[in-house]
């Protein structure tokens, strides 16, 4: 029982998991507004605006920033994680979703040309965020980390 106790009393990772919440919360709110459409997938979706990854990890960076020290090596660690999963939300991430969008059209573009039946699925094309989105994300997380430890 000491085990789940201390999960449930680690408000370190509950800052970070309600950054997560928040951001995902707010991805359903901007679709709405912008799309003029309720969409309860953007929920548990990846891409879109805020990064819930950047609010989560910088959630998780700030919260140990506060508790353990900003010279301390976990900070220093939680840090450099940050930083490697908001580039690679903004870089790689986001080059595969322009990828997907490309091969979903040339996908379609053979279907529209051939008799034969083309199998493939639609790719998923919102998975990476672009710079704004990550650096909304990561200011969310910093906001949530100061507010809640």
């Amino acid at each position: 029982m000491d085990f789940l106790d201390a999960i449930f009393n680690n408000r370190i990772l509950w800052t970070s998991i309600l950054a997560w919440f928040i951001a995902q919360s707010l991805k359903v709110i901007h679709t709405f507004i912008v799309d003029k459409r309720f969409n309860a997938s953007r929920f548990v979706g990846s891409g879109g605006m805020p990064s819930s990854h950047s609010a989560f990890v910088m959630g998780l960076t700030t919260a140990t920033g506060k508790t353990h020290g900003w010279d301390s090596t976990i900070f220093a660690i939680c840090l450099g994680f940050s930083l490697i999963v908001m580039y690679d939300a903004a870089g790689v991430r986001n080059a595969v979703g322009k990828q997907a969008i490309i091969l979903n059209k040339v996908i379609e573009g053979i279907h529209h040309k051939t008799e034969k039946k083309v199998t493939e699925q639609r790719l998923k094309e919102l998975i990476g965020h672009t710079p704004i989105e990550v650096m909304a994300g990561a200011i969310l997380g910093i906001l949530i980390g100061n507010f809640m430890v």
